[in-house]
């Protein structure tokens, strides 16, 4: 098995980028990417801030390791695995990043009251809470990102996913843009969300400007 030249060393920059960004600290978080018939993630118990390549590990897709002596690969093993076997996508991160998770310590989903929430499939869903690193919180995760790209989870932190790293990982931070605009809206009044109606004339503005593409 060989990986694609420099992926690993993507991977562990994106790490490091998600510390940043402030979306984790220390040891909190994990990063993945699919490489064909395996994916890459960061280790068990790696301070992404220092994250490198050598704290990448590869498993199959069916979670076996492929790196003979390496180190364990996270916890969160299970929910990545089933969001690529879920969605087709490339990247998964997932983050512990303040606003996410103080969203997620209080509601049951984000109601869109930015038209860019949008981009991200609209509501947010949290899913319930459950210990990290079991079937029962990836169930519950996997199934909150029907139909979205990102989801919140309870008490814990959240995901997303996209078609590369970049993507995944704006995507989270278009999240945590959301939730820090959702509480600092909270603490004026009560927050005054997009009807169905507005929501699908964005889209349609969206679709019709080619919005969020450069030329």
């Amino acid at each position: 098995m060989s990986d694609r030249p420099g992926l690993r060393e993507e991977l562990a920059a994106a790490a490091r980028r998600v510390a940043d960004e402030g979306l984790v600290v220390g040891t909190g978080g994990n990063l993945s990417v699919r490489d064909g018939d395996h994916v890459l993630v960061t280790a068990s118990g790696v301070d992404l801030a220092r994250c490198t390549a050598d704290d990448v590990v590869a498993v199959g897709l069916d979670g076996a390791p492929r790196d003979p002596a390496a180190a364990a690969p996270t916890s969160e093993l299970p929910l990545h695995l089933g969001v690529y076997a879920d969605s087709g996508c490339a990247a998964v991160v997932h983050v512990h990043a303040p606003w996410s998770t103080a969203v997620a310590c209080v509601l049951d989903e984000l109601p869109v009251a930015h038209y860019q929430q949008l981009l991200l499939g609209g509501p947010i869903r949290v899913a319930p809470y459950a210990t990290f690193g079991t079937p029962e919180l990836a169930d519950g995760v996997r199934a909150a990102l029907e139909g979205r790209s990102v989801a919140l989870m309870a008490n814990h932190g959240a995901v997303a996913h996209g078609s590369s790293l970049d993507q995944a990982l704006e995507r989270a931070l278009l999240l945590e843009w959301l939730c820090a605009l959702h509480h600092r809206a909270s603490a004026l009044g009560p927050v005054r969300t997009l009807s169905e109606e507005q929501q699908h004339e964005v889209v349609l503005a969206a679709l019709a400007r080619n919005y969020g593409n450069p030329g």
